[in-house]
Formats: structure tokens, sequence, C-alpha cells
């Protein structure tokens, strides 16, 4: 096991509403940690006696094992007025916490795993979108992507063709951009923060921030949850469990052009815990 670069990067580890005074016990990168709440960060985490660095945002606390070079990364959505934040909870997955990245960026796969509710037969086509490494923040973004969609999100009334923006701003973070089904020409923000247990299992932590005045509280994490639910299914599934960066490894499609982005991104960095890095 080699941790490598990935030491010094940010992880959700626990719902900063959910935690007490008691705290919990959990693990980053196999390393056993205890998180608790204090008056003065918000949440103090420790691993074996050394107190690690705490930021506590968008709903959750994060922490690293090493010394982040840079804070953790902006969601101004967070702070837009007229936002439902929420909270979704958590999902253990037994597979890389790469892979769980990758399946988030993963356009194609939408009409036959979320059938008549993200996607639907025949509408599989991918149509073209773009995808770049933007150098100066030093993140993935796939843009001009599109989609038909029978039920985009729980406030969505019908069918609707999808508008999506993805951007990968850390090695175990995704941020999903989407069309707003009740404030057309907003943006919906679905973020999925995964912290990793193990090379080979994480905790998948979702978080929304969304333009929905209707829509209780509890459906729209029932929503989410239903969601992800049948992702872990396939996940699970995927042989090797890691997640290859050899691009002999795995076939690409043209829809997969975030994938093979984000891929290359992780080799760059030596973000490889979690990474199948040859093919036996």
């Amino acid at each position: 096991m080699s941790i490598g670069a990935m030491i010094d990067e940010w992880y959700p580890v626990a719902m900063a509403s959910r935690l007490d005074a008691r705290g919990t016990a959990t693990r980053l990168m196999d390393t056993p940690i205890h998180v608790t709440r204090s008056g003065e960060t918000g949440a103090t985490v420790t691993a074996g006696g050394r107190t690690l660095p705490v930021r506590v945002r968008y709903g959750h606390v994060w922490t690293s094992l090493g010394a982040p070079k840079k804070d953790l990364f902006a969601l101004p959505e967070a702070d837009q007025p007229g936002r439902r934040l929420v909270d979704v909870g958590v999902v253990r997955v037994c597979c890389s916490p790469l892979r769980a990245v990758e399946n988030f960026l993963d356009i194609a796969h939408f009409p036959f795993v979320h059938t008549d509710i993200l996607g639907s037969e025949p509408h599989t086509e991918v149509k073209g979108y773009k995808v770049e490494i933007r150098e100066e923040a030093d993140e993935v973004w796939a843009t001009q992507v599109s989609f038909y969609q029978p039920q985009a999100a729980k406030s969505a009334a019908g069918g609707i063709t999808t508008e999506y923006m993805y951007r990968v701003p850390a090695p175990t973070s995704s941020v999903l951009y989407k069309t707003s089904p009740p404030r057309p020409g907003e943006w919906d923000v679905i973020a999925l923060f995964v912290q990793p247990l193990g090379e080979e299992i994480c905790d998948v932590w979702p978080w929304m921030a969304l333009f929905d005045d209707t829509t209780p509280m509890t459906d729209l994490i029932h929503f989410q949850q239903m969601i992800f639910l049948q992702d872990r299914s396939i996940l699970e599934n995927q042989i090797p469990r890691r997640l290859p960066l050899d691009p002999g490894m795995e076939i690409p499609t043209r829809a997969d052009m975030t994938s093979i982005a984000y891929r290359r991104w992780l080799k760059r960095h030596d973000y490889t815990y979690g990474a199948e890095r040859v093919a036996r």
C-alpha cells in the first residue's frame, strides 16, 4: 500500500450535524481516527494521539492525515441565498474510492442503471461534450453535456433534456452542476464526497444545494439515496475493484472522455491510493 500524494488532501469523515461530545470512531486510508464535536473549530479529529487539521464545510467534517498544501476547494453555491442544503447521509461501498468518483462522472449508464428516472431507452446516445483539465485551478471539468431524463430531479414534473457540468476538484470529490427544473437558468448542485476507508472500501457522502422550495427534505434525501443505491450494486461488481490507470486495462468509448481525463489527472499527481497501476 502506498498513500502517495493523496495523504495531503482533504477528506470528509463525518456529518457535522450528527456529531456529539462523545464523537465517532472511523477510518481514513487504513488509519483509525476519532471525530468529536468541538466548540472552537466545530470538530476535532485525532489519530494515534495526534491532532489532525480540520475544516467544517458543506455539512461535513473534513480532515487530512498529512499537511494540505491548499485549503478545501470552494463551493460558492453553499452560501447562495435561496438554496436548500441537503446532507444526504452516508453509504458504504466495497469499491475503490476512485471507482466511486469515476462512476459519478459516467453519463452512459443512466438509461440502464437509473431506468425511467435519469435515463430511458431509446434515449441512450451520449452527445459530444467538452472535457479539459483546467490548469490554473488544477481541476477536471466536463461541460456542454446534455441528456434526456424522464425525472431529472425530485422536483421535475416530467421528462426534460438536462444540461450538465462535471467538476473534479479533488481526487475523491466530484461536483455535478445540472439544470434546475424550478429555476431555469440556474444550476442545481449535487456533490459526492468520498472518504477512503481502505483501497477497496469507502464511505460516500452525497450532498446537494438545490433550488426547491416545495419538496419535503425527507423526499429529497430519499430520492438521492435511491439513485446512489442503484449505483452501489454496479460499483461492487466491477473488476478489478481498484481503478485501472493503465489505458490498456479497460477499453474506453467516446462517452468515457471525462473518465479518461480523470485517470490522466490522477496519474499526473500520483493520486494512486485505490488505483490499479499496472496490468496483471
